[in-house]
């Protein structure tokens, strides 16, 4: 048998360019499914993660404790963090403009008349004093240049900050839409914890 004729140079380079372009494209190919579970494992941590949200639950009905939750809640936001605040049973008296009885039922106008006509008559926590702890604290307020529970709710507003109504402490204690705040949400339970869950911070106060 005879000796197979020997390769030329531009045979032999373009048996080399092959095999390279073959082990060059199983790396590339092997690089971007490598790059492609990372971009996947990146997203899943990051869904994971809860975003730079801060989520109150606004349950007590006293001047000083809704101040500091609205005082978080502006706070939040100038420090670049969405901030969003659930009213439920006492907190919603921060967030009425007016009382209304027509139509309500017995209880619910024993409600209404016992819940604080807005967040201007909310009492304090402690030093209560028949009324005169929160006209003491207002003057001491003003006189240190620091807003009132009425002027931060409109500052937060303003900021952006979601303001969410519990319904279902509404029906409870008999309060319509038409008592609260104009431009604020509405909802339960799900409306916080959808909140909550991309939340950093949250808080009961």
């Amino acid at each position: 048998m005879s000796e197979p004729a020997p390769l030329s140079a531009a045979e032999i380079e373009a048996l080399i360019e092959a095999a390279v372009e073959k082990r060059v494209g199983s790396a590339v190919a092997e690089i971007e499914k490598t790059l492609a579970d990372v971009k996947a494992s990146v997203a899943q941590v990051r869904e994971a993660c809860p975003e730079d949200r801060t989520t109150i639950v606004a349950f007590s009905g006293d001047m000083d404790r809704l101040f500091a939750a609205l005082t978080i809640a502006s706070g939040s936001v100038a420090m670049g963090m969405e901030a969003s605040m659930f009213f439920t049973f006492w907190g919603l008296a921060a967030l009425k403009v007016k009382t209304s009885y027509s139509g309500k039922s017995f209880g619910q106008k024993l409600a209404a008349l016992m819940l604080p006509g807005g967040p201007d008559r909310v009492p304090t926590s402690r030093m209560n004093m028949a009324g005169g702890g929160p006209i003491f604290f207002k003057m001491l307020m003003k006189q240190k240049k620091v807003q009132s529970v009425p002027e931060m709710l409109d500052m937060v507003q303003e900021l952006g900050v979601r303001l969410v109504a519990c319904e279902m402490s509404m029906g409870v204690m008999g309060i319509s839409r038409d008592e609260l705040l104009p431009g604020i949400d509405y909802g339960g339970v799900a409306t916080y914890l959808g909140d909550a869950a991309r939340s950093k911070v949250t808080l009961f106060i």
